[in-house]
């Protein structure tokens, strides 16, 4: 076992950037805890790592099976180093048609589920060494999207809620890194039919995240090129960015999930 291994909680781990990530970290020699909803991918990784991988399923927009992960990975570790909030969720709003309800869903899945694994992790980060609790945010934050109500406001909210736990755990020594993708080949992202600029494979993306998180960064984001670009559009004044989204609207054409 490597002496250098951390106790890391990674959630949302049974596809996607979630599942790309575990299969590095283990690579790496990490123990994860791998909570989704899905059982069978976490039971594969447990088979296939038997002395790294705790399996720790449920659904995470229900507090209480939260609190009994956290509960059972006390058990089982004691404390954790790392806390990976990767698990979401995406839909699109319709504004002819446009459902609070969405707004709901999706915020529970984003933002309160992390919230309930952020109540979970502190306690187990504050016995852990070099604590680090890391969220999955999306770069939708750096420019209002067409159609991105629901899932834009919930990764604003997430990047909020870790800017400002960043300033109330520093004095902790509890570092906290915010990660916030452009576009990554999933399988959420694969049922798009507009075009997804620089879309990264989701392995590409997977090492590109394992191979920072011990630099404890403030946030790591990528690709870098498409990164800038939505800065820079996001540093316009607002009557331009209304124009250029109203214009991407008229148009079709429809970024999702970054």
């Amino acid at each position: 076992m490597n002496t250098h291994a951390r106790r890391i909680w990674l959630t949302g781990a049974s596809s996607g950037i979630g599942a790309a990530l575990a299969e590095q970290l283990l690579e790496q020699g990490h123990r994860l805890a791998l909570s989704a909803r899905s059982t069978e991918p976490l039971q594969a990784l447990a088979k296939r790592y038997p002395r790294q991988v705790l399996v720790v399923a449920g659904d995470l927009s229900d507090a209480a099976q939260v609190r009994a992960i956290g509960e059972h990975i006390a058990q089982v570790w004691g404390a954790l180093d790392c806390a990976i909030l990767n698990a979401g969720t995406c839909e699109y709003v319709e504004v002819s048609a446009f459902e609070a309800a969405m707004v709901e869903r999706v915020m529970r899945a984003n933002l309160f589920s992390a919230s309930y694994c952020i109540e979970a992790a502190l306690p187990l980060l504050r016995l852990g060494n070099r604590p680090q609790l890391v969220g999955v945010g999306s770069s939708v934050t750096y420019l209002p999207l067409p159609r991105a109500e629901a899932y834009g406001a919930s990764k604003a909210a997430m990047r909020y809620l870790f800017d400002t736990l960043r300033v109330d755990l520093h004095a902790e020594g509890i570092a906290v890194t915010l990660v916030s993708p452009g576009f990554v080949d999933t399988p959420l992202t694969q049922k798009n039919d507009f075009p997804m600029p620089m879309r990264w494979p989701v392995d590409k993306a997977a090492r590109h995240i394992a191979a920072r998180l011990h630099q404890q960064p403030l946030e790591i984001n990528f690709p870098g090129s498409f990164i800038a670009m939505l800065k820079l559009l996001g540093s316009l004044p607002l009557r331009l960015q209304v124009a250029l989204g109203a214009k991407l609207a008229r148009n079709q054409v429809h970024k999702d999930t970054p």
